[in-house]
C-alpha cells in the first residue's frame, strides 16, 4: 500500500491563525494554543499557536509533501495600538470589520512589493488578496461590535534567506516572503506552490510588457535565456510543460520560447504534458523508430538507454544536428497539437545557436 501523503496549510493560513490568538489575547485576555480557522472553501481548520510575548503570537507552518520552501517556518504576528516604527517603507494593507479598522504590515522576513504586474500594488506587503479575505472573516466575530483602529505585523522568521529559493526579487517582491494561499491548504505532491510561483511570474512579465516570454526547464536553460532576454521575461517552469503554457494563454500571451535539453524534448515530442520521471519515461523503443524512418540509420539502444548517449552515436555518424532537428520538429507540432492559438517555439538547449545565441 503507497504511504499516504502529508497535506498542510499555507502561509496565509498560519498567518491568520497567528493574528487570531493575538486578538484573542488582546480582546478576552484569553492565551490560546490553538485556533480554529475558516477556509476561503468554507471547511475549517485546527491551528497549533505559541503565545511569543505580551503582544506576539506565533504559528509554525506545518511539514508536507508539496514542493514547498516555506514548510517549517515560523509566521510572527504582533500587535500596536499606534502605528509601528522601524519597518521598510510600506503602505499598510487595510481590514475593516465593522467600525474596526486593522493596518497590517509586513515585518521582518515578510516582502513588500515594488513593481507592478502583480495581485497586489506597489509599496504593500506581500500579503495576497485571498489571505486578506481569510484574515478579515477570522475576524469578524471578535471584532464586529467593536470600534477599535489596530496595527498588526506580520513577520516569518528567517524570511529573507527563504525568499532567496522563490522568484520574489525577480518580480520585485523585496525583503522577505510572501503570504500566500488561495484554499489555505496545501494539497501533498500537487505541486501547487510551484504552479503559482509560474502564475506569478508569467503575469508579472506580460504586465511589463514582454512580448516574447522564455520557458525553461532547468539552471542551464535559465543561463542560456540571460544572454537573450530581459530577466522579467524568463520563466523557470520546472517540469510543468504544459501548465505553464496554459497559463501564459490565460494571461493574454503572445509568444513563447520553450528551451530545455535534448532528454526533456524528447518527452515533449513523445506527448509528456508534464516531464517528470513520476509520469514516465522516454519510449527507446519508439525514438529508435524515429531514427531508423527519418534519418535512416539504426541506433542500438540496448548498451545506452538514454538520449545523450544516443546523440553521441548519431554525433558520430554526422548525424547529431538531424536528431536535434527531427525531435524538435515533433515536440513543436506536438506542443501545436495541445495549443493551437498561441504561437510556441520549441528550441533544444544543446542547439540553441538557431536563434543567434
Amino acid at each position: 500500500m503507497a504511504e499516504k501523503l502529508r497535506s498542510g496549510y499555507t502561509t496565509g493560513t498560519h498567518a491568520t491563525a497567528a493574528i487570531v490568538a493575538l486578538l484573542h489575547n488582546f480582546l478576552e485576555q484569553k492565551s490560546v494554543e490553538y485556533v480554529e480557522i475558516t477556509l476561503p472553501n468554507e471547511q475549517t481548520a485546527t491551528i497549533e499557536v505559541t503565545k511569543e510575548s505580551a503582544n506576539a503570537f506565533s504559528s509554525v507552518k506545518t511539514d508536507n509533501d508539496d514542493l514547498d520552501v516555506t514548510k517549517g517556518c515560523k509566521i510572527v504576528a504582533s500587535l500596536y495600538k499606534q502605528q509601528p516604527s522601524g519597518l521598510k517603507e510600506q503602505q499598510p494593507s487595510k481590514i475593516v470589520v465593522g467600525e474596526s479598522e486593522v493596518y497590517l504590515y509586513g515585518g521582518d522576513g515578510v516582502g513588500v512589493v515594488t513593481k507592478k504586474g502583480l495581485k497586489i500594488a506597489p509599496e504593500y506587503p506581500a500579503i495576497n488578496p485571498k489571505p486578506l479575505e481569510m484574515i478579515e472573516q477570522n475576524l469578524y466575530a471578535l471584532l464586529k461590535e467593536k470600534n477599535l483602529s489596530l496595527h498588526v505585523v506580520v513577520s516569518v522568521e528567517n524570511g529573507e534567506v527563504i525568499a532567496k529559493e522563490t522568484a520574489n526579487a525577480k518580480v520585485g517582491v523585496i525583503g522577505g516572503i510572501s503570504i500566500l494561499g488561495t484554499t489555505g491548504v496545501v494539497k501533498p505532491i500537487s505541486s501547487s506552490a510551484y504552479i503559482d510561483s509560474i502564475a506569478v511570474e508569467v503575469a508579472f512579465g506580460v504586465a511589463n510588457g514582454c512580448k516574447k516570454l522564455y520557458f525553461t526547464l532547468g539552471n542551464s536553460a535559465y543561463r542560456v535565456a540571460l544572454k537573450n532576454a530581459d530577466e522579467s521575461c524568463i520563466v523557470e517552469i520546472g517540469n510543468f510543460v504544459y501548465d505553464a503554457i496554459a497559463i501564459a494563454k490565460s494571461k493574454g500571451a503572445k509568444e513563447i520560447v520553450f528551451l530545455c535539453g535534448i532528454g526533456k524534448m524528447t518527452k515533449i515530442a513523445q506527448g509528456y504534458k508534464n516531464t517528470h520521471n513520476r509520469f514516465g519515461t522516454i519510449d527507446f523503443v519508439l525514438l529508435q523508430k524515429w531514427i531508423a524512418e527519418e534519418l535512416k540509420v539504426s541506433v542500438d539502444i540496448e548498451s545506452t538507454l538514454t538520449v545523450k548517449g544516443i546523440s553521441q552515436e548519431l554525433e558520430s555518424q554526422g548525424l547529431l544536428e538531424e536528431f536535434y532537428k527531427m525531435i524538435t520538429d515533433k515536440a513543436n507540432r506536438q506542443l501545436k497539437i495541445w495549443f493551437k492559438d498561441i504561437a510556441v517555439q520549441a528550441v533544444i538547449l544543446e542547439q540553441k545557436e538557431v536563434l543567434g545565441w
